[in-house]
């Protein structure tokens, strides 16, 4: 089901964005140029790979534990259950991320920088550090600080799950867990298995503990009320102002 991202409006960058809507995907893009047609049949393109699969494989889209693929698959399909494999969820935890970076990949084509988000998912690659703002809801920290990452030669993904904002799936009861990565679909499905272990404060460290040791996972920020733990290549700023 479609929800407007309010979010978006507490969102600052001197980057011009465009915003395209496909069903239930809902992109917030830059990239240089008029790309906004290329955009949409990008996510045509890579959302008709997974209905497809699911047309076969019904239970794929609601699938809890990895899948396991046993024959031929599209190249999202098969990223969303290696990143589900190695977080211990179902393939559909890493949906927003998967699509975000098969689009940004193939946007990348057209132009050196590009950034997409959806959902909270971010997949981008810049020429200049990208300061990325962390909504936490209720906590006192929310959009109090970010993060502030140099992507450098690769793309990079910055996703987040909460346990207390949005309409995803968490077991958890985390503000917000952030997870930093090559790749979006990782970075997905970690977020969602790292909240997924966040019941109250005294989980923060062994929640970490889990993320850190998944091979792909470059940094961890979680936020449970007013409490903060982090691990890895995780640049925190102050924010001032509010910003996205």
């Amino acid at each position: 089901m479609y929800q407007n991202r309010t979010y978006r409006n507490l969102f600052r960058d001197d980057r011009a964005f465009f915003k395209v809507v496909v069903k239930e995907t809902d992109l917030f893009v830059h990239a240089p140029g008029h790309l906004e047609q290329l955009t949409r049949d990008l996510i045509l393109q890579h959302r008709g790979y997974i209905e497809s699969y699911i047309k076969m494989y019904p239970e794929f889209a609601t699938a809890l534990t990895p899948w396991r693929i046993t024959g031929p698959a599209p190249m999202i399909i098969r990223d969303m259950a290696t990143a589900a494999e190695k977080a211990g969820v179902g393939p559909m935890a890493a949906v927003a991320g998967a699509i975000a970076e098969h689009v940004g990949t193939d946007l990348l084509s057209h132009t050196d920088e590009v950034v997409v988000e959806n959902g909270g998912d971010i997949f981008f690659k810049t020429n200049d550090p990208l300061t990325i703002g962390i909504f936490a809801g209720r906590s006192p920290l929310s959009l109090k600080i970010g993060l502030r990452i140099d992507p450098g030669e690769e793309p990079v993904a910055v996703c987040t799950s909460s346990g207390t904002v949005g309409h995803s799936l968490s077991l958890g009861k985390a503000d917000a867990v952030c997870v930093i990565s090559r790749s979006c679909s990782l970075a997905d499905t970690v977020a969602t298995s790292v909240g997924n272990r966040l019941k109250s404060e005294a989980d923060i460290q062994k929640a970490i503990d889990f993320g850190k040791n998944i091979q792909g996972v470059m940094g961890l920020v979680v936020i449970i009320g007013n409490k903060i733990g982090a691990w890895g290549d995780a640049e925190i700023i102050p924010l001032k102002g509010k910003k996205g």
